[in-house]
């Protein structure tokens, strides 16, 4: 049976491909998972990629639990497999290419290994233990790193959308927002891999799921960054999330955010 490995989660990301590149920009069926008004869409796309994801998971460590947006929780243990079959599904729906798949795994509650794949642009962004790396198509991995920011003046910063703030914690992004040399907004997993791969500095988002930042933990670090909440805690369970290219960043980054 082995060990996870980054060939693993290149067939992982393979199987998913599969589901989600023939139906992005094929109009498919979308269904809200909320009611009242609220909009959270989910495809076929979602459930078919983690459902591929599932099966290879489980043939190959059928001893590891797996958690995953579409379909929760199964097994139990030290290992875990926690899946986002489609980050940024409103970024799928609409046609942008900003969305990817996210597997990550957890060994004893840390985050060890993690892929994002987006395969309409043909990128891998993983992270196998030894470091981080950038696979397009046919190529070969190239290892990736942060770039050494360490000035919020001089840093891009990265968020979904600012009205995922609320109360007071808008106003203390505002003012990260006033103090970053450049701010851009809409690209969902996307940025973290752009800071890992040296292009941005900070991202910083609100309210995540385990699911949704899982596999890009190990994609930073192994990159050299830093990922915490914003009250300077493991990012492993989600929460208010801040991810820098550097201490001095990061430090600077939640001096603001703790107001």
């Amino acid at each position: 049976m082995g060990e996870p490995d980054a060939h693993f989660l290149l067939q992982l990301a393979d199987a998913a491909d599969r589901e989600t590149l023939p139906r992005f920009r094929a109009g498919g069926g979308i269904e809200n998972k909320l009611s009242g008004g609220a909009f959270d869409p989910v495809t076929e796309a979602d459930r078919a990629a983690e459902r591929a994801i599932r099966q290879m998971i489980g043939e190959r460590f059928p001893d590891h639990a797996i958690v995953g947006e579409e379909y929760g929780e199964t097994g139990g243990g030290d290992r875990r497999w926690i899946i986002d079959p489609i980050d940024g599904t409103r970024a799928f729906i609409t046609g942008i290419p900003v969305w990817g798949t996210l597997i990550g795994h957890y060994a004893g509650g840390r985050a060890t290994l993690g892929i994002m794949s987006q395969p309409f642009t043909g990128e891998r962004f993983f992270a196998d233990g030894s470091g981080s790396f950038l696979k397009r198509g046919d190529g070969e991995a190239r290892p990736i790193a942060v770039r050494r920011t360490g000035r919020i003046a001089d840093a891009t910063l990265f968020t979904t959308s600012p009205r995922l703030f609320s109360g007071d914690l808008i106003g203390r992004f505002e003012a990260l927002e006033t103090a970053a040399r450049l701010t851009r907004f809409g690209t969902d997993c996307y940025a973290f891999a752009m800071l890992a791969a040296g292009h941005v500095d900070l991202v910083v988002e609100a309210g995540l799921k385990p699911y949704d930042i899982a596999a890009l933990i190990p994609l930073v670090e192994q990159a050299g960054g830093i990922v915490t909440t914003f009250a300077g805690d493991r990012p492993e369970r989600g929460g208010d999330i801040v991810a820098a290219a550097t201490t001095e960043l990061h430090e600077a980054a939640l001096r603001i955010l703790a107001g």
